[in-house]
């Protein structure tokens, strides 16, 4: 069978649960040319699951907002301490969230979860590593020998080895983990849960849980002043940040955030520890924080659901990953503007920054 010049469009997340752009069941081949597809998030944009041994092949083809195996899920994006090597969580789960039905979706494909390696000067993905099921944030260590990954579906934490790209560990967490971040020692890595409501504390040389802290509904990352004498993490349903006494291990406040539109979700610090600055979902801000005084300072428009956010050194420069209007603001933090725009492919989730 051969299709050229299409375009298909589906009912993104509203579609029928196993509807498909192209569905290829039986036949010698399938050949597709010059075609668009897209929207189809609940089933794939090509279904192409013969009854015997058939080729497939695709020329010129965009297959964009659909459960694609061809298209998997990216979520965390890190670079490694040497700057050489950026790492990407890859996922074959289909896109979910909050209120999304999620036996409507359609079934994950396990052969697309890992953590991709992208060599930065070659500007090309190098292998894929293991990185448990369904990665969803990481974190690096400090010296980049090791990974720390949420694996979202499985309630764990996947510790892997960089230089061999072998699991070091599985570790049991909350379930839903979601934000991984180190303390600024390398010591402790901080795990949120969006189901249980908490973040689980791992000691990074013990390989275990020493303690958890409970915040409110669905909380998605942390991050640390230089010193690493206090943590602030997002809670997205609660619209709020917690602020943590991270020597103690304690809850010093929850500051709620005033926008009823803010979903507070990334959420990262200034080099010199004077400013929070956090994304807000369909908030589509990014919002100034004073972690001594606990208080926004100001909010600031960067696009449709802001949700991954990088902090350039100078302290004043925030890059803000926005999901549904597909690309990437540069914000200058001191005048309060963005001052460009540059535009990404579907969905950005995060924003990393090499040097």
């Amino acid at each position: 069978m051969q299709l050229s010049g299409l375009d298909l469009e589906g009912l993104g997340q509203t579609g029928i649960a196993g509807t498909n752009g192209i569905n290829f069941v039986n036949g010698a081949s399938l050949t597709v040319r010059n075609t668009k597809i897209r929207g189809f998030r609940n089933g794939y944009g090509i279904n192409f699951s013969p009854t015997a041994n058939a080729a497939l092949v695709l020329d010129n083809v965009i297959i964009s907002e659909s459960g694609s195996a061809s298209d998997p899920f990216t979520g965390g994006i890190q670079v490694s301490p040497d700057g050489a090597t950026v790492y990407v969580a890859l996922s074959g789960s289909p896109m979910g969230g909050p209120g999304v039905d999620e036996s409507a979706l359609p079934p994950a494909d396990k052969r697309f979860d890992g953590i991709g390696v992208i060599d930065v000067k070659q500007g090309k993905l190098l292998r894929t590593l293991p990185g448990g099921s369904d990665p969803e944030q990481f974190a690096v260590t400090n010296d980049g020998s090791r990974l720390f990954i949420s694996n979202e579906d499985a309630g764990t934490v996947t510790v892997l080895d960089t230089a061999g790209g072998t699991v070091a560990a599985t570790i049991k967490g909350g379930e839903e983990p979601e934000g991984v971040n180190l303390t600024p020692d390398g010591r402790f890595a901080y795990v949120t849960s969006e189901e249980d409501g908490n973040v689980s504390i791992v000691d990074v040389n013990a390989l275990k849980v020493i303690g958890t802290i409970v915040l409110g509904p669905r909380p998605r990352s942390t991050a640390f002043l230089p010193d690493g004498t206090r943590a602030f993490t997002t809670a997205e349903n609660d619209h709020a940040i917690y602020a943590i006494d991270a020597a103690a291990r304690t809850l010093i406040a929850r500051v709620p955030l005033s926008g009823a539109a803010w979903k507070p979700m990334g959420v990262a610090a200034s080099p010199d520890g004077s400013r929070i600055f956090i994304t807000t979902g369909r908030g589509g801000a990014l919002v100034v924080f004073d972690p001594a005084a606990r208080r926004e300072v100001a909010a600031i428009a960067v696009g449709d659901r802001p949700w991954g956010l990088a902090v350039a050194p100078d302290g004043r420069t925030v890059y803000t990953a926005n999901g549904t209007s597909n690309d990437v603001s540069i914000v200058d933090v001191d005048q309060g503007k963005v001052t460009a725009r540059i535009q990404t492919g579907d969905r950005p989730w995060g924003v990393a920054l090499v040097r």
